[in-house]
Order: C-alpha cells, then sequence, then structure tokens
C-alpha cells in the first residue's frame, strides 16, 4: 500500500494538536511503575511504541512481542530484571537485527541474569527478574542513549544505588538529560559531573503527571512552514520551554525564516521571508530524530549541508544513513557520508528528477514517512509506501496534513 500526497496549498495555516512526547511518556510509565503509583500518566502518547509499553505493564502473562519498538525493548529489559519472575521479550525481525549486548553485559554485572533466545547480543532475551545489587558501573557513552537512561530508571530501586561512569564521547546527553530531570519530578536525588551520574538508592514519589506535546513531532510543521510559501500555524500543547533537547530546533528554525512565539495554547509558527542559508552545518549528536527532517528540507530547498552528530542513526528503525542517500537520491540528491556519523550535499540538484513523480519506501521507519511528506510542497506530489508506518509515533499525522489543505490518497 501507499499513500500519495499532492498539494496545490502555498498559503498554509491552521492548528495542529500534536501528538504527547513519546520519550516522555515512555520513561514516565516506567517511573510511574517504579514508584508503585495510583495515578495514571495523563496525555500519554497514542503511539505505538506508549501503547506497547502500556500493554506489557498492564499484562497478565510473561512473554512479549513488542514488535518495531526500540525504547520498549531497552526500558522493559531493565525493568523487567528486576522484577522477579520469569520474562521473554521479543519483537520485529529488525528488532532482532538491533544490538542489546551492552545494556545486558551491564545488567548482568548488576546481578542480573539476562540472557539471549537466540543469536547472542541480539533480541530475543530471557529475563530472570531479581534483586539487584548496584555499586559503580562503566558504561561507553557514545552508543545509544537509550541503554543509560534504562539504568539510571532502575538506579534509585537498586539495593545501594548506582554510579554510572560515561567513557568516550556522550551521545545524546539532551535525552539522558531529560530521563535524569524526569526522575527528579519524582523525587529523584542524583549528580552528574562531567561522565560520572551518581544516583543513591532511594525511593520514587508517586505524583500526577500530565505528558508534554512531542518536539520531534513538531519538527515536521516547521519544515511544512519552510517548504510553504507563507505560513502561520498554531502547534498546540507545545512549550518552548520544554523538558525536551529538541526544543532547540525552534533555534536552528529561526536560520530558515521560521519564528516561534509562545502562546497560552501552544507555539505558533510563523514564515519571516528571511533569505535561507546558502549552506547549513548543524551537530546532530543532540537532536539525532530530527536529522531527516532537516536533511529533506535542505534537498527541498537547495540548501547545501553538512551534517555531524549522527553516530546512532545507523541502529535507529533502520540505517537512516542509507536510507536517506538511497531515498533523497530519487529526488535528483547525491548525498554522501563523509566520515562515519556524517552526511553531506553539495547543494546540487538533478532538476528533471525532482519536478517527476517519486516513490519513497520507509524501511518499516516512521520518521522516514513523515520527513517526506512534505515534498510534496515543492514539487506537487510524492508517493508513500507503507504509510501507517507513522503509527509508531504519530498516528494522526495524515489526518493533520489534510486539514491544512494537503491531499492525501489512499491507492
Amino acid at each position: 500500500m501507499h499513500y500519495t500526497i499532492t498539494s496545490a496549498q502555498k498559503k498554509l495555516e491552521g492548528r495542529i494538536i500534536l501528538p504527547a512526547s513519546k520519550s516522555i511518556s515512555n520513561r514516565a510509565l516506567i517511573i510511574n511503575a517504579l514508584a508503585y503509583s495510583p495515578f495514571d500518566i495523563e496525555n500519554l502518547s497514542d503511539s505505538d511504541d506508549t501503547r506497547v509499553m502500556v500493554d506489557v505493564l498492564n499484562s497478565n502473562i510473561n512473554r512479549f512481542d513488542i514488535g518495531h519498538a526500540g525504547t520498549a525493548m531497552r526500558f522493559l529489559t531493565a525493568f523487567l530484571a528486576k522484577i522477579v519472575g520469569e520474562w521473554e521479550i521479543t519483537g520485529s525481525e529488525r528488532m532482532q537485527q538491533r544490538p542489546i549486548k551492552i545494556l545486558v553485559d551491564a545488567l548482568n554485572q548488576l546481578g542480573a541474569r539476562v540472557e539471549y533466545v537466540n543469536n547472542e547480543g541480539y533480541p530475543p532475551l530471557r529475563i530472570f527478574g531479581s534483586n539487584l545489587k548496584g555499586g559503580k558501573l562503566e558504561l561507553d557513552g557514545s552508543i545509544s542513549s537509550q541503554y543509560i537512561s534504562a539504568l539510571l530508571m532502575i538506579a534509585p530501586t537498586i539495593e545501594g544505588g548506582l554510579e554510572l561512569s560515561l567513557v568516550n564521547k556522550i551521545t545524546s546527553a539532551s535525552y539522558i538529560d531529560l530521563t535524569l530531570r524526569l526522575m527528579a519530578r519524582f523525587g529523584i536525588e542524583y549528580q552528574w559531573n562531567e561522565n560520572v551520574i551518581i544516583i543513591p538508592e532511594q525511593p520514587y514519589r508517586a505524583i500526577p503527571f500530565t505528558a508534554e506535546a512531542d518536539w520531534s513531532g513538531a519538527s515536521y510543521w516547521y519544515q511544512i512552514a519552510v517548504l510553504a510559501d507563507e505560513a502561520n500555524l498554531l502547534l498546540e500543547g507545545l512549550e518552548l520551554d520544554s523538558l525536551q533537547g529538541d526544543c532547540t530546533q525552534a533555534k536552528w528554525f529561526e536560520d530558515f525564516g521560521i519564528e516561534s512565539v509562545q502562546e497560552e495554547h501552544g507555539v505558533r509558527i510563523l514564515k519571516t521571508g528571511k533569505e535561507l542559508p546558502a549552506r547549513y552545518i548543524q551537530n546532530f549528536v543532540e537532536n539525532p530524530d530530527i536529522a531527516q527532517t532537516f536533511a529533506v528540507m535542505c534537498v527541498c530547498r537547495r540548501v547545501a549541508f553538512h551534517f555531524t552528530g549522527l553516530e546512532t542513526l545507523k541502529i535507529k528503525e533502520t540505517d537512516r544513513i542509507h536510507a536517506l542517500i538511497t531515498e533523497l537520491g530519487k529526488l535528483g540528491a547525491n548525498l554522501y557520508e563523509p566520515q562515519h556519523g556524517q552526511l553531506a550535499w553539495d547543494g546540487k540538484l538533478n532538476e528533471t528528477q525532482f519536478n517527476t513523480l517519486v516513490s519513497i519506501d520507509t524501511y518499516h521507519d516512521h520518521r522516514m514517512a513523515l520527513a517526506f511528506a512534505p515534498v510534496a510542497l515543492t514539487n506537487g506530489a510524492i508517493q508513500i509506501n507503507d504509510p501507517m508506518v507513522i503509527t509508531k509515533s504519530y498516528p494522526g499525522y495524515w489526518d493533520d496534513l489534510q486539514k491544512i489543505g494537503l491531499k492525501v490518497e489512499k491507492n
């Protein structure tokens, strides 16, 4: 199945109710469970990842299939390691190719018993939950921050707490900071000095909690504003002063002529008409989830770029570096990878290719569909294969595009 997105709209106005933050929702669910809280998390994300987390946490069985939900795999592996019982957790074919050895080794050092069902280093996992004992632990900071967050969230409940030393360059530190700040909301005290995080043993406090709107989801509307001739969009539920590291994009998009104004019910984004940069250089080490948005947008606006800090993109839902090079190549842009974790484009575009209807593969990756759909604003139409992959993070996206005048046809 594919959707064809078309647009004759050049002036975009409207109100968009953004989905709740998946990053906040999934962390808050684990923390809420560890707090034995009687309160439900309000405004939970309706993404597939969050639905999976809710289903597992409310389940009375001991074997779980989390599909493509990488966050759920990492967070639940750590959570189940300290819940007494025998558990098995598996996922999709792609999930069984995504490494988890670093997290499993760390948990086993803390006294857990986590085994591989099939291939060493990869799900499915068999987990024998038990009391864990803390102490000092060393972890590679350049790997996925979700491994680190998974350990941090259970740290207060481990006997003796945890002192976590991160070696090498820390990737996505903003997501580690998000985890710690959420834990602090639930009463946890911690220290983070340079590369060492210390969390004493202590109880979580049960509190009412409401999840924010999603800044990663907001990136597609900023992109849309850049690609439109005129834009005045209210992104409901969004806060410029946010727990989420991706809120920094509001500043980044100023370079592309987008102004962000905080209002009572959300953030209004306005196109100012500012001239676009000839070349854009950005480090996405703290914000890898919005790299696809910027790559597609820059190609559509003929802005040459050099992106760094993309080391983790190869182990996401797909190898996102490869996916971007392949799919943007269909639009006539020859992207390349100067070094590991980098992506660049010289700004040269084969206009004949760009102006034809192309079919974009999504590789089971929601962000490929979300980032490529706005291309319809610049070349008139775009075809998205496997379009419902968006349910992983933004189930209402196709409906929201139609609200502002784009046409979405199912084929």
